[in-house]
């Protein structure tokens, strides 16, 4: 039987996979470990420190996030701002965005918190999604960094109405969002 070489790479699907099952409450490295089939000292060898797993761990999820909505995001450019901004409204509100979306609530309140780790890993987030806004803007739009500003923006505060309930303001804060 071959073993497979534990590596960062190798263990950051499973640190994701226990993450998005358990949230970033009380994050502690044995429940970590014992995930990933190895142990809290092997994570500490392979990532130096606590901070710096959470952060590799938050750079992981960033990018899978970021898989999975292009994954369902319509191949073409948004026709509008508007239609950027709803597509990944709704896209998000799928079942399978839900885990996503309760890390990303979990760093949003450590970043209130003041929480360093979070505050740049939640920097590093934003930039990625900017990016990746700007990309799926229409092809014409005259200020990418502007749109994509305003998109992130309303989605984010759509997001944070939805998760609280409130999807009537949010779906009529999306539609006041120029064309």
């Amino acid at each position: 039987m071959n073993a497979v070489r534990m590596s960062r790479e190798t263990l950051l699907p499973a640190l994701a996979a226990h993450v998005l099952r358990h949230g970033l409450g009380g994050l502690s490295l044995r429940p970590l470990a014992k995930s990933a089939n190895t142990s809290d000292r092997m994570l500490l060898y392979h990532f130096g420190s606590k901070e710096q797993l959470i952060t590799a761990l938050l750079d992981h999820l960033a990018m899978q996030f970021t898989l999975a909505l292009d994954s369902h995001f319509p191949a073409e450019r948004s026709p509008s701002r508007r239609a950027c901004a709803e597509a990944v409204f709704e896209i998000t509100g799928q079942a399978g965005f839900e885990p996503f979306l309760r890390v990303w609530w979990d760093i949003v309140a450590g970043c209130a918190g003041g929480n360093s780790a979070y505050l740049d890993a939640a920097g590093r987030i934003m930039d990625q999604l900017m990016e990746w806004v700007i990309d799926h803007l229409p092809e014409g739009d005259p200020d990418p960094l502007k749109g994509a500003r305003a998109v992130l923006t309303v989605i984010e505060g759509a997001q944070m109405l939805r998760a609280i309930g409130r999807d009537e303001i949010a779906k009529a804060g999306l539609f006041a969002l120029e064309g």
